[in-house]
C-alpha cells in the first residue's frame, strides 16, 4: 500500500468512515482511554510535586524524562513495531504505565516521596510511552482498508490528542473528588480496557494475508541516518516532521507541567479548583476541535494549513503566557487547545499517509522523534527557563521564537512544487 494522495483533487473523505470497519472502534475508545489515563497521572503527579517541593526545576524534569526517550529511542522502537506484533509491545507499554501509578499512589498515601521517588517514576513512564506509541500506530494499518486510512490516521491522532488534552480535566475533577491517592490508583483501572482487547484482537502479523516482507535491523547512527537519506525527497514528511520538531522543541505541552503556578499567579494560589478550569479550558477547546473537523471535513489534510495553525497557536500561547486576567487565559486556552489538536492530528495524517510502505515504522518513529521526543527540551525552555526569569516569559519568548520558525516554514511551502518531486 502506497503513499496516499491528500492534495485538493482528491475526492472529499466520509466523515467517521473508519469507525464502520470492525475492531477500529474498540481500538480507538482503548487508545483514547490509555491517553487520558497517562494525563491523569501527570496532572496528579504534577500537583502533588508543587505541592511538596514548589521546584520549577523538578517540574521541567517532569517534562524532560517524559520525552527525551522518544528522542533517543523512537527509530528503535518503530523498527521493533515492524519486526513483532504490535499488540504486545503496546501492552507491555500499559504495564508500565500501570505499575507508574501504583508507585505514585503508594507513595502518597504513605507520604514518602522523595524527589528520587519522583525521579524513578517519571522516567519509567517516560519509557513506556516510546514503547507504546509507533506500535500503536502501525497496528491501525491492519485494522482498517486503504480507503477507510486517512480517517483512521485522522481519527487516531485526534483520539490521542483528546486523551492528551482531555486527561488533565478529568484528573482535575479526580484530584478535587478523590485526593491524590485515591485518584491515581483508580487511574490503573483506565488502562485495563485497551489491554485486555489487544489480549485477542485479531490483528497483527500472524492475521496478514500478505506475506510478510523481510525488516531490516536498526543499527546505530548509520541506519538512522539511511532513513533520513531515503526520505530526503519527500516534502511532505519533511517538512512535518521539521514543523512538529521545532513546535515540540519550543513549547510541547510544557506548559501544563507548569500550570499550578500560572493558577496561583493569576490570584488562585494553591486553589485546586481554579487550577483544574484552566486544564479543562485547554482539554474543551481540543473536544470542539475534534467534533467539528471529523463531523463537517474542515480543515483538509494540507502542509500549507498544518503550518497557519501552528502560527496562530503560537499567538494564543504567547497571550496565555502574558495573562493576568483570568478569563481571558481561560479563552487563550480553549483556542490553544483547538488549534494545538488540528495541527497536530493534520501533521501526522500526512506523514502517515505519505510514508513508504517499506519504512513505515521507521518513518513513524522519526515523526514521534520530533512530534514526541523534542518535548524534552520544552522542559528546559519553558521549564528550566522558568527558574531563570520566570515561566510567563519564558513561555512567551518560547512561543515567539517558534513564530519565526513557522513563518519560515510558511515561505518554504509556499515555493512552487516542481512537478517530478518524489513523494
Amino acid at each position: 500500500m502506497g503513499p496516499v494522495t491528500t492534495d485538493s483533487s482528491s475526492p472529499q473523505p466520509r466523515a467517521f468512515a473508519a469507525l464502520r470497519r470492525p475492531g477500529y472502534a474498540p481500538y480507538l475508545a482503548g487508545t483514547m482511554l490509555a491517553m487520558m489515563a497517562d494525563s491523569i497521572e501527570h496532572v496528579i503527579s504534577y500537583w502533588i510535586i508543587f505541592e511538596k517541593f514548589h521546584s520549577p526545576a523538578l517540574g521541567g524534569y517532569a517534562v524532560i524524562s517524559h520525552w527525551l526517550p522518544f528522542l533517543f529511542f523512537s527509530i528503535y522502537s518503530g523498527a521493533l513495531a515492524d519486526r513483532f506484533d504490535s499488540r504486545r509491545i503496546i501492552q507491555f507499554g500499559m504495564l508500565l504505565f500501570m505499575l507508574c501509578s501504583l508507585g505514585w499512589g503508594v507513595l502518597f498515601l504513605t507520604d514518602t516521596l522523595e524527589v528520587w521517588h519522583a525521579v524513578v517514576l517519571l522516567s519509567i513512564h517516560g519509557m513506556a510511552g516510546v514503547l507504546w506509541g509507533p506500535a500503536s500506530q502501525l497496528l491501525i494499518h491492519d485494522i482498517v482498508k486503504r480507503e477507510q486510512l486517512h480517517s483512521a490516521v485522522r481519527l487516531m491522532a485526534m483520539a490521542r490528542t483528546l486523551g492528551l488534552l482531555g486527561g488533565p480535566a478529568i484528573g482535575g475533577l479526580m484530584l478535587l473528588a478523590f485526593g491524590p491517592p485515591l485518584g491515581i490508583l483508580l487511574n490503573v483501572l483506565i488502562y485495563l480496557p485497551l489491554t485486555l482487547w489487544l489480549w485477542r484482537a485479531p490483528y497483527g502479523p500472524r492475521f496478514r494475508s500478505e506475506p510478510p516482507v523481510a525488516q531490516p535491523e536498526v543499527r546505530g547512527l548509520a541506519s538512522i541516518l539511511g532513513t533520513l537519506r531515503d526520505l530526503a525527497g519527500n516534502r511532505v514528511v519533511v517538512s512535518m516532521t521539521l514543523l512538529a520538531a521545532a513546535a515540540s522543541f519550543f513549547i510541547g505541552h510544557a506548559y501544563q507541567a507548569q500550570m499550578p503556578e500560572f493558577a496561583a499567579d493569576l490570584g488562585h494560589d494553591h486553589a485546586a479548583f481554579h487550577y483544574s478550569m484552566l486544564l479543562t479550558a485547554n482539554a474543551a477547546g481540543a473536544l470542539a476541535a475534534g467534533v467539528v473537523l471529523e463531523s463537517f471535513g474542515l480543515l483538509r489534510a494540507r502542509p500549507i494549513t498544518a503550518v497557519v495553525l501552528v502560527i496562530f497557536w503560537c499567538l494564543c500561547i504567547g497571550g496565555f503566557a502574558l495573562s493576568n486576567i483570568y478569563a481571558l487565559s481561560l479563552g487563550l486556552l480553549f483556542a490553544a487547545g483547538f488549534l494545538n489538536l488540528a495541527y497536530s492530528a493534520m501533521a501526522q495524517t500526512l506523514v502517515q499517509l505519505h510514508a513508504p510502505d517499506r519504512l513505515r515504522g521507521r518513518v513513524i518513529g522519526l515523526y514521534n522523534t520530533s512530534f514526541h521526543g523534542m518535548r524534552a527540551f520544552s522542559g528546559v525552555t519553558v521549564g528550566m527557563g522558568g527558574s531563570l526569569i520566570g515561566i510567563h516569559w519564558s513561555l512567551a519568548l518560547s512561543a515567539a521564537v517558534l513564530l519565526l520558525i513557522a513563518f519560515g516554514l510558511l515561505v518554504y511551502e509556499l515555493r512552487p512544487r516542481l512537478p517530478a518531486a518524489a513523494e
